[in-house]
């Protein structure tokens, strides 16, 4: 569809940003029924979102304004520089379900115990945060345990974008429980309003007066009870919840890639001048892990449109069948890509999160593909399909250098 809005724009003598203003759904109309119907069955509803200056945004960090100034100097110096983008929109968040029980512990260790299992996406870290915002203690004081069926029985996997949503969700659901208990029981013993108190640093204090209070430790064991004693300030023993968030559909990530290369008309080796990435993936967790999971996947997108061509012969059997023949991205050729964070809080889950792991790899090769047509074009080249492997470049300029 990306590079159907180029061949548009072309046949229309618009510009390639401007085409994509003019078609991409404002905010005023979100939620936004596109009129399809998602997976499971559920009409598909983009939830929330600025498309338009999701573009914007990108278009301006790449300095999309004054790139023909730099292309027409790139050129005189004979050089082939082009410049291409895409937009794309991802369904994250998807269910059944994840759960987790949020516990702490009578040594005063904080607890989460949840059935996501993680594959490097640093679940550990976005829980421990989620679960260290509710309780007022340091991510460093939460220890999450993940993927353990001897302390969790139930979790559907890592996959789809969909973990911050839902395990995260849960994780929060669960804390947010765990300290209304605690408020309880601590209103209890100290006599007064649950709304007087404040959780901060380990400890429930009366507000403005830190030296009446409990560390979270005592009240672990409080909440234990003592045997032959009634227990007070309590519904149940101990200071834990279990809960499961289970998504009603899938909310929208969305962004904006803008590319910039340099093409070796001789060699066919694309160089990735600057790669730009303008995303929104509503409430923002933790910033780095974003960055790392768009990074990452670009590195899957750039390999996807410059390298990896699986092959057959004439009788269909593969002639890509080691890394040899089937090549993948070396660090010299992804770029460090420039990330822009927009936030729309969806209103899908209770931390307004939506999923970042895809966003780095869907629009990549249309974007890197639409930026070697454009340094190419000098030459006549449409290029209808990816990858690009150097070798494919030099026959298709060959071709039309021969017309």
């Amino acid at each position: 569809m990306e590079r159907l809005l180029d061949q548009a724009a072309a046949d229309l003598g618009m510009d390639r940003a401007q085409i994509r203003l003019r078609n991409l759904v404002p905010p005023e109309q979100m939620p936004y029924e596109v009129g399809l119907t998602f997976r499971d069955g559920s009409p598909m509803v983009y939830d929330s979102g600025d498309y338009p200056e999701t573009l914007r945004a990108a278009l301006a960090r790449a300095g999309y304004e004054s790139f023909d100034q730099r292309q027409a100097d790139a050129r005189a110096q004979g050089r082939h520089r082009g410049i291409g983008m895409a937009c794309y929109v991802e369904g994250t968040g998807l269910g059944p379900f994840e759960g987790a029980t949020v516990r702490i512990q009578q040594s005063g260790e904080i607890v989460v115990y949840t059935g996501a299992a993680p594959q490097g996406q640093s679940h550990q870290t976005t829980l421990a945060q989620i679960c260290a915002d509710e309780l007022g203690v340091t991510p460093d004081d939460v220890t999450v345990v993940t993927g353990d069926t001897r302390v969790f029985p139930h979790g559907v996997g890592t996959f789809a974008s969909r973990i911050t949503v839902n395990a995260g969700s849960s994780v929060h659901l669960a804390s947010v429980e765990v300290r209304q208990r605690v408020l309880d029981l601590a209103s209890e013993l100290l006599e007064v309003a649950p709304d007087d108190l404040e959780v901060a640093g380990g400890r429930v204090s009366v507000k403005g007066d830190e030296s009446t209070s409990y560390k979270l430790s005592e009240l672990a064991r409080l909440s234990s009870g003592v045997p032959g004693f009634a227990l007070k300030g309590s519904k149940a023993p101990g200071l834990d919840a279990t809960s499961y968030f289970l998504p009603e559909g899938a909310t929208y990530a969305h962004g904006a890639h803008v590319v910039e290369v340099e093409v070796d008309p001789d060699t066919g080796k694309v160089d990735i001048c600057r790669y730009v990435v303008a995303h929104d993936c509503g409430t923002v967790v933790n910033p780095v892990i974003v960055e790392g999971q768009i990074q990452g996947g670009v590195a899957h997108g750039v390999g996807n449109a410059l390298l990896e061509w699986m092959g057959y012969d004439e009788n269909a059997q593969p002639i890509t069948t080691t890394f040899a023949d089937y090549l993948m991205p070396l660090a010299t050729d992804v770029p460090k890509v420039e990330i822009v964070h927009l936030e729309s809080p969806t209103p899908l889950n209770p931390l307004g999160v939506k999923g970042a792991g895809e966003g780095g790899t869907i629009p990549a090769p249309a974007a890197i593909v639409a930026a070697i047509e454009d340094a190419l074009s000098p030459f006549g080249v449409v290029l209808r399909r990816h990858p690009v492997p150097p070798g494919t470049l030099v026959e298709t300029l060959g071709v039309h250098r021969a017309r």
